[in-house]
C-alpha cells in the first residue's frame, strides 16, 4: 500500500510540475481573484468568505489556498435545484453521501464518514440534523484535515455553510415556490430593508412538506432567520442574527442485502420500519453575532459569539438481519434516542499584514472558547416473544406487513415500544483554543503557510443507568499545518501542503466518554496540487492526497494499540464558459484505501465522477444537463462485507424568465429512470434511490 502511494504522489507530482512549466510560457488575463482588492471587495463563488471575513479566517483567493475545495453558490442552489446537503455533496469530487441512519447529514469526506464536521460562517455546528439551504449564501466543502482553523475532528474535510446577512442601502423581496412530482412542496421567502443609511434587516424563511418515492414518507418543517447588520462606523460592522428550525419527518432505514451481498432487488418497494413509530422531531434555537473592525490599514479583527440550544429524538425500526433463504422474513431492531444540547462558542481573530525586510507576512493569530453540555439517553423496544416475555429483536412476516395499515406493529409490538432504557447520559465539554498561522511571501512567485493550533479538551461525563458514575478525561493537543504555494504566473500555483488533525476518544458526538485514559485518534494529511486559470472564464485545479489514520483502542490487556489505515486519493475540477451560450463544470476524484487489516474501507467508492452543463438557448430560456456516476462500494470494513453497486444517473433541468421578476423552472432527477443505492448505514440499511421526478419551480423578486 505504502508503494502505491508513492508511485501515485510521485506521478501526480511530475504531471503537476510538467503543467506548470507548459503554462509558464503562456500568456492569460488576470483572474478575478488576481484582480480582487481584498480589503474592500467579496468575491462570491472565488473566495473564500464569511462576509468580508472567509472560513479560512483570512480573505485568501482560492489559487493562493494550499488545499483543495469546492463552492456552491445560492445562484447554483437554486439553479440546479438543490434542496440538501447531499444534493450538493452528489456533485463534489472526493465526498459522497452517507445514509446516516435516515436522520442527519452524513458526509463521507475522502473516506473518512462524518455527521459533526459541519460549520455554519465558521461555528462549529456539530448536532445531528438535515440542514436547510434557505438561507445560505455559498456552501464550501474544504477537504484535508483543517484542525488549524477548526479545530477537533475534520479529519476528512469540512463544510461550512455561509449564511445571507443584511445588505446596507437596498431593499429587495424574494421569493421561490416548489411543488416535485411525489407532492412534496416548499416555500421560501428573502425579504431585505434598508432601515436607515446604516442599518439593514434581513429575514429568511422557509416552510415545507416532505415526501418521496418511499412508502410512508411523510411530514413538514419550517424555519425563520431574521438578521440584523449595523455599520456602527466606517471600519467597524455588526451582524446580529436568531435562527430557528422545526421539523417532524419520517425515517427510512432502507432495504437488505441478500446472499449476492447486494441490496435484494425484489424488496425495493418495501420499507421496513413501522409509519408511527420511525420519525424524527428536530428544533434548534440559534443566536449568532460577528463584530469586524478595521484597527488600521493594516489589522483588521473578527469577533464572533454564538449560542445554540438543540433538541433532537428520532425512534425507528429497521431491517437487522435478513437470509434469502426464508425470503418472507425479516428481523427488525430499533430504538428510540434524544438529545438535548446547549453549545456556547466564543472565538476571535486578528489578521495584520506586515513586511519585516523583503518578506510580506499575513499573521492570522486567533483563540477560541467552546463549551457543549448534552443529554443523551436510549430506549430500546420490547417485542412479545410469544411466550410471555419480550425481547428487543424480533422476526416479522414480509407479505403480512400491511395488516390493519399499521405496518410492521402488527407483528405483536407491545403499546409502550421503547420501554427498556440502553443508555443514559449526561455531558459536558469545555475546549479552549489558540493558534496562529503566517503567510510569507517569499518572493512575487512564491508563498510559505506555516501554523500551529493547541486544543484543551475536557470531558466529563455522568452515566446515570450506572447509577450516577462520573468520569472524565482531559486531551491537550498541538496540530501543526505547513503548506507552500508556488506561482510562475498570476494564473497558475502549484502547492504542497501538509496537516494535522485529532479526534477525541469520546467520538465526534461525545455521548460517552469512551475508552477511558487513551490518546485520541490522529490524522495526517499530504496534498500536492495544481489550480490554473488557464484562460478567462476557463479553471482547472487538481490534487493529489494521503491520509494516514492513527487509530488508538484498547488492547483488551489494560494497554493501548494502534490500527493505521491509509488513504490515497486524486481530484480534479474543470469549470468552464465554453461559448457565450455554454457553460461547463465537471468533477472527478479517485479514491483508494487500507485499513489495518489489509480491507478496503467502507463507503470509498474508487472512481466518481460529475458534470453539469448549462445552455442558455435564448436570452430567457435556458437548459441544465447533468450526470453523476459512482463505483460500487463496502458496507463495512470487512473483506467479505455487502457492497453497493455502481450507478449512474441523468439529471436535466429547463429555465424561462419570465421576466425580470419572475422565473419558472423544471429540475429533472435520474432522468433515465434507473435503480440505484447510493448509500448506506449499515448491512441491511441499503438506501433505495429516487425514480425518476421533476420538480418545478418558480422564483423572482418583487
Amino acid at each position: 500500500m505504502k508503494t502505491n502511494t508513492t508511485k501515485l504522489l510521485a506521478s501526480a507530482t511530475l504531471a503537476m510540475a510538467f503543467t506548470a512549466s507548459a503554462v509558464t510560457a503562456q500568456t492569460a488575463e488576470p483572474t478575478a481573484a488576481a484582480e480582487m482588492a481584498i480589503d474592500e471587495t467579496v468575491v462570491v463563488g472565488n473566495t473564500l468568505y464569511t462576509d468580508q471575513v472567509n472560513a479560512l479566517k483570512t480573505p485568501t483567493p482560492i489559487i493562493d489556498v494550499p488545499q483543495s475545495l469546492s463552492i456552491t453558490t445560492a445562484d447554483e442552489i437554486s439553479v440546479r435545484g438543490f434542496n440538501s446537503i447531499g444534493d450538493i455533496v452528489d456533485y463534489t469530487p472526493g465526498v459522497n453521501v452517507s445514509q446516516g441512519e435516515g436522520h442527519r447529514d452524513a458526509v463521507v469526506f475522502r473516506g473518512v464518514r462524518s455527521t459533526a464536521d459541519f460549520f455554519v460562517d465558521g461555528v462549529r455546528d456539530d448536532v445531528q440534523y438535515y440542514r436547510p439551504l434557505y438561507n445560505v449564501d455559498q456552501v464550501e466543502i474544504l477537504r484535508g484535515p483543517n484542525a488549524l482553523l477548526f479545530g477537533r475532528g475534520g479529519a476528512g474535510g469540512v463544510l461550512n455553510r455561509v449564511t445571507k446577512k443584511g445588505v446596507i442601502g437596498e431593499d429587495f423581496n424574494g421569493y421561490q415556490l416548489s411543488i416535485d412530482t411525489f407532492g412534496a412542496t416548499e416555500a421560501q421567502i428573502d425579504s431585505n430593508v434598508a432601515i436607515n443609511e446604516d442599518t439593514a434587516f434581513r429575514i429568511n424563511a422557509y416552510y415545507n412538506t416532505f415526501k418521496n418515492h418511499r412508502d410512508f414518507s411523510d411530514g413538514e418543517g419550517y424555519g425563520v432567520n431574521p438578521t440584523v447588520k449595523f455599520q456602527l462606523s466606517d471600519k467597524t460592522t455588526l451582524d446580529v442574527s436568531y435562527e430557528y428550525i422545526n421539523y417532524d419527518r419520517s425515517i427510512d432505514r432502507g432495504i437488505p442485502t441478500g446472499t449476492d451481498g447486494k441490496p435484494v432487488d425484489a424488496l425495493n418497494n418495501i420499507v421496513f420500519g413501522d409509519p408511527d413509530l420511525n420519525k424524527s422531531e428536530f428544533e434548534a434555537h440559534t443566536l449568532r453575532a460577528m463584530l469586524q473592525h478595521e484597527f488600521s490599514d493594516t489589522l483588521k479583527g473578527v469577533f464572533t459569539a454564538s449560542y445554540t440550544n438543540y433538541d433532537k429524538l428520532y425512534q425507528n425500526f429497521y431491517a437487522a438481519d435478513y437470509d434469502e433463504a426464508t425470503p418472507d422474513e425479516v428481523t427488525l431492531d430499533g430504538y428510540l434516542d434524544t438529545t438535548k444540547r446547549e453549545n456556547l462558542v466564543f472565538s476571535g481573530n486578528l489578521v495584520s499584514e506586515f513586511q519585516t525586510g523583503d518578506l510580506e507576512h499575513t499573521l492570522l493569530f486567533g483563540a477560541e472558547f467552546s463549551n457543549s453540555s448534552s443529554k443523551n439517553d436510549r430506549y430500546n423496544p420490547e417485542f412479545n416473544d410469544g411466550s410471555g416475555g419480550t425481547t428487543d429483536k424480533k422476526s416479522f412476516n414480509i407479505s403480512q406487513r400491511n395488516i390493519s395499515g399499521v405496518g410492521f406493529n402488527a407483528g405483536g409490538l407491545n403499546a409502550g415500544p421503547f420501554t427498556d432504557l440502553n443508555d443514559d447520559t449526561e455531558t459536558d465539554i469545555t475546549v479552549y483554543s489558540i493558534y496562529v498561522q503566517d503567510e510569507i511571501e517569499l518572493s512575487e512567485a512564491l508563498t510559505l503557510v506555516l501554523g500551529a493550533r493547541f486544543d484543551s479538551f475536557d470531558i466529563e461525563v455522568t452515566d446515570n443507568e450506572a447509577g450516577g458514575t462520573d468520569g472524565s478525561q482531559k486531551d491537550e493537543e498541538f496540530t501543526p499545518r505547513a503548506g507552500i504555494v508556488y506561482k510562475p504566473q498570476e494564473n497558475i500555483s502549484v502547492y504542497a501542503s501538509y496537516s494535522q488533525t485529532f479526534v477525541p476518544q469520546s467520538g465526534e458526538q461525545f455521548a460517552n466518554l469512551g475508552d477511558e485514559g487513551l490518546d485520541p485518534d490522529e490524522f495526517t494529511n499530504l496534498e500536492i496540487g495544481v489550480k490554473w486559470d488557464f484562460a478567462k472564464g476557463y479553471s482547472l485545479t487538481a490534487a493529489a492526497f494521503n491520509i494516514d489514520q492513527d487509530i488508538v483502542q484498547d488492547d483488551g490487556s489494560g494497554g493501548s494499540e494502534t490500527l493505521s489505515n491509509e488513504i490515497t486519493g486524486f481530484e480534479a475540477q474543470f469549470n468552464g464558459q465554453i461559448t457565450d451560450q455554454w457553460s461547463l463544470t465537471a468533477g472527478y476524484s479517485y479514491l483508494d484505501g487500507e485499513t489495518d487489516s489489509g480491507d478496503r474501507p467502507r463507503e470509498l467508492p474508487e472512481n466518481m465522477l460529475s458534470v453539469w452543463n448549462h445552455y442558455q438557448v435564448t436570452e430567457k430560456l435556458g437548459f441544465g444537463l447533468g450526470a453523476v456516476y459512482q463505483d460500487d462500494s463496502k458496507i463495512k470494513d470487512s473483506a467479505t462485507s455487502p457492497e453497493l453497486p455502481s450507478f449512474f444517473r441523468v439529471d436535466a433541468a429547463a429555465y424561462y424568465q419570465v421576466s425580470e421578476n419572475l422565473r419558472l423552472q423544471v429540475n429533472i432527477e435520474n432522468l433515465l429512470d434507473k435503480e440505484y443505492y447510493p448509500s448506506s448505514h449499515s448491512t441491511h440499511q441499503a438506501t433505495v434511490g429516487a425514480p425518476l421526478n421533476a420538480t418545478f419551480s418558480l422564483s423572482g423578486r418583487f
